[in-house]
């Protein structure tokens, strides 16, 4: 199946081909761009530690932090690693782990068909022993006793640990030394046979790329993969909040901080619309030309560090606060203060439109990033949407929507305070 996917408003459009082997690939070529950008991804996250495969009666529960240990033994193969052959074509090569995803990437200014090889082999050319499972258990222990000397990294982790009691989303995505201590080669199988079957994953291709030349490189590397479905169970999960306030003593000169709202998730993920309006709501509330920045940085509470996001995935979802304040706590209020205020008036046309216009102009001028575009396919793919639906949803909101979302955001009854101080 082969379909053009066109904005005739931006005047860009993408090639969509599902491939025989089941495998979902998008190619993005961009004029004028002498590199080229490949991400492969699999909607295998860290959130994803119980799941039962259709063609199977049993459901597996497997160690935290196996998905992110899982991307980092696919670089290394019996006789070589996967870096060297991407260094020696002179490409920039890396991988990461999220909640919902992991993915491998490379960008290149030439032999982009060479790169495109490897990162398909190597991908799906898994290799695990208990010595190499041995040897990674302490790197990546390593890695995440490092990762406990990052304040920001901290304060965030807390915040999620504080914020929800069963869900996954509140382990590192690293997991913990305990955790990963659990993982065996039969435990990366086990994940691998599960979430790297092509139909779980997407390709996705931008820049200086050539759509025949892509089919023509899958054709050779990929196999049929038999279609399966993936049941992923979490454990319900209480409205309210773990701890409303948490705190932790680190070398910072300033304390940090995660305050938020924690939402009631109806269904199991938001859709794209309910996201854009989140952000919209956000903007109008606490962009830096909102009148609460504005006043927090006048009294000297916040510095430019200070941002809003609304975070959201499977099961989750989240309004953050965060940046560097010497009185956290203050800044909260002056939060609350400013939403309580925002509901009793609510939104006016003009605040409305003026966030419209700034979400819909940050979208258009992600089109000239071709890791971007290349990364944003694979997020919409893994979400059920495609890459020009959030202006489609933007066009056509009304002030209305924003209002009503309003009325159910910012539950105070599920608020929770993250801080690092200093030592």
């Amino acid at each position: 199946m082969r379909n053009i996917v066109t904005n005739e408003k931006l005047a860009e459009s993408y090639t969509y081909i599902k491939h025989p082997s089941g495998l979902s690939i998008y190619i993005y070529p961009k004029e004028g761009y002498k590199t080229s950008y490949a991400v492969f991804g699999t909607k295998y996250g860290s959130i994803d530690t119980c799941f039962k495969r259709s063609d199977k009666d049993e459901y597996n529960k497997i160690p935290e932090g196996t998905a992110h240990f899982l991307e980092h033994k696919l670089f290394e193969s019996e006789d070589l690693d996967a870096f060297d052959l991407f260094a020696k074509t002179g490409a920039q090569a890396n991988a990461y782990t999220t909640f919902d995803r992991t993915c491998y990437l490379f960008s290149c200014s030439g032999n982009f068909n060479e790169n495109l090889d490897i990162l398909l082999n190597f991908v799906l050319s898994p290799y695990f022993t208990a010595e190499t499972v041995q040897k990674e258990q302490g790197i990546i222990g390593q890695e995440i006793n490092m990762c406990k000397d990052m304040p920001g990294r901290q304060s965030f982790f807390n915040f999620l640990r504080a914020m929800y009691k069963n869900h996954p989303v509140n382990i590192d995505i690293a997991g913990t030394v305990n955790s990963i201590a659990k993982i065996t080669a039969d435990t990366l199988f086990t994940c691998y046979d599960t979430f790297y079957n092509l139909n779980n994953m997407a390709l996705a291709v931008a820049g200086n790329v050539d759509e025949k030349t892509v089919i023509e490189i899958a054709d050779k590397a990929l196999k049929t993969a038999q279609d399966i479905t993936i049941d992923r169970v979490f454990d319900d999960e209480p409205e309210t909040v773990v701890s409303q306030y948490i705190e932790e003593k680190m070398s910072v000169s300033i304390p940090l901080f995660d305050f938020g709202f924690k939402e009631i998730m109806e269904t199991p993920e938001r859709s794209l619309k309910e996201v854009i309006v989140k952000r919209i709501i956000l903007e109008v509330l606490a962009s830096k030309t909102s009148p609460l920045y504005k006043e927090l940085l006048e009294e000297g509470l916040i510095n430019d560090e200070f941002e809003a996001e609304y975070f959201t995935g499977t099961g989750y979802g989240m309004t953050i606060f965060s940046g560097e304040s010497n009185e956290p706590k203050k800044v909260t209020e002056k939060i609350k203060e400013a939403i309580k205020k925002l509901k009793e008036s609510k939104i006016t046309e003009e605040d409305f439109e003026r966030a419209r216009k700034r979400l819909y102009g940050e979208a258009v001028m992600s089109f000239n990033n071709i890791s971007g575009i290349a990364n944003g396919l694979l997020v919409s793919h893994f979400k059920g949407d495609d890459l020009f639906s959030e202006f489609n949803i933007l066009a056509g909101l009304m002030l209305e929507d924003i209002n009503n979302a309003l009325k159910d955001t910012f539950n105070e009854n599920a608020q929770c305070l993250s801080v690092v101080i200093p030592k």
